[in-house]
């Protein structure tokens, strides 16, 4: 599960040591756009707003990758 996941950068180094994404949550639509254009999300569970995610609505999932938005390091 990838949640505030930008453009998928955690998932695209898991994805490459063999896991696979079940779904994803990113709320800025330019990274939406970009994620979608970078993977395979056909299929997928996904939340724009991870403030409204009710856990019982999501796929069972092993691993939870989660970025921090990065505006306070830019």
């Amino acid at each position: 599960m990838d949640l505030f996941a930008g453009i998928g950068g955690f998932r695209l180094g898991l994805e490459r040591h063999g896991h696979k994404a079940v779904g994803w949550c990113e709320k800025d639509k330019f990274a939406q756009k970009s994620y979608r254009a970078i993977h395979n999300t056909e299929g997928e569970w996904f939340n724009e707003n991870a403030k409204k995610i009710k856990p019982k609505g999501m796929p069972d999932f092993d691993m939870l990758a989660a970025g921090f938005p990065c505006q306070s390091f830019s």
